[in-house]
């Protein structure tokens, strides 16, 4: 049977990048939400670990093999079920690299060249401006409609992608016939944390002293936040344009206690920032600390984890192969 395949449940596809370890704005942005939707038991949830991405970036092929095992111990330690969801590695998949290159013949250059992600990418990286940065939102589109998803939960720092992803999916059903979904968005409520050290940037990797990894030591993340940058004044309240800084501690303290930042602010109305900073500290140790115990024991045993990466890899391509069939006949490259 030809036409988009429809599953019992919506599939919902997502993915992280194997570049290192997790911190607290890759949680809150989407690991948190990837748990909660896996287990709204709405979906039929594939979660990849997009190591064709990653290379984009100047990386160690020495490494690369366990930032892999560390993105995928970190997908189980922070809720992934394999029962539930489908976990994989995106190079164990063919189809990913073949659907990226079809669809690469029906994107406009001039749809690459404005995406804001690229622009800012190659400003950091000017020394290895690659194709693959980039044409990276095509790939990412070919990630997304292998597996005919109706929602993809992004930051919104990724709707430009998943902008571009809907049009490649019009346009080819429009060229060839319908064979693809468009995908709808599903924004994240903490889509955005800031820098500890730098409240105008998005906490990035990039900048390890301005982050607060998932499975950083205790007295690690009491340090970080006592060095938060927060402002001159000593009133707390929670104003994101006067207070950046101060604002980013309350929504990191609100988004793991369930308590809206201004409420949280009222809580600690006339004490000192210095109380603030050490009550999320304990609030931060307390939240990971069974993340931080599963992922040492997780990747102390690899083949563990290498069992779950190929099962669910296998899983995966019998979906993304059938994808692949229907998209070469439409397009006349079967015999």
């Amino acid at each position: 049977m030809h036409g988009i395949i429809r599953n019992m449940k919506p599939a919902l596809v997502s993915g992280i990048q194997p570049t290192g370890r997790l911190h607290i704005g890759n949680y809150l942005g989407a690991l948190k939400n990837f748990v909660d939707l896996q287990n709204s038991g709405d979906y039929q949830c594939y979660f990849i670990v997009v190591d064709l991405h990653s290379i984009t970036e100047n990386f160690d092929p020495k490494e690369k093999n366990a930032q892999i095992l560390e993105t995928a111990a970190e997908y189980l330690a922070g809720g992934i079920d394999p029962k539930k969801s489908v976990l994989f590695l995106q190079s164990q998949i063919p189809a990913h690299s073949e659907l990226s290159w079809i669809l690469s013949s029906i994107t406009p250059i001039g749809e690459l060249e404005r995406m804001t992600q690229y622009k800012d990418k190659a400003g950091r990286q000017n020394a290895n401006i690659n194709v693959g940065l980039f044409t990276y939102p095509v790939l990412m589109a070919a990630d997304i409609l292998l597996y005919s998803p109706r929602v993809v939960p992004v930051g919104d720092d990724q709707l430009q992608h998943l902008e571009l992803t809907r049009t490649l999916a019009r346009k080819f059903n429009k060229k060839f016939g319908e064979t693809f979904i468009e995908p709808k968005d599903l924004l994240t409520k903490t889509s955005r944390v800031m820098s500890l050290k730098d409240p105008s940037r998005k906490m990035s990797k990039s900048q390890p002293e301005g982050c607060l990894f998932l499975d950083d030591s205790p007295e690690q993340i009491k340090s970080k936040i006592a060095r938060a940058v927060t402002d001159s004044g000593s009133e707390i309240e929670y104003h994101p344009e006067k207070k950046a800084g101060l604002a980013n501690l309350l929504e990191i303290y609100g988004a793991l206690t369930h308590i809206e930042p201004h409420l949280v602010a009222k809580e600690f109305s006339g004490q000192q920032y210095s109380a603030l900073k050490k009550q999320l500290a304990e609030v931060v140790t307390d939240y990971f600390a069974q993340f931080r115990t599963d992922k040492k024991a997780l990747l102390a045993k690899p083949a563990g984890l290498i069992k779950i990466l190929n099962a669910g890899s296998e899983q995966a391509a019998k979906v993304a192969e059938k994808k692949m069939e229907e998209v070469k006949e439409k397009i006349g490259l079967a015999l």
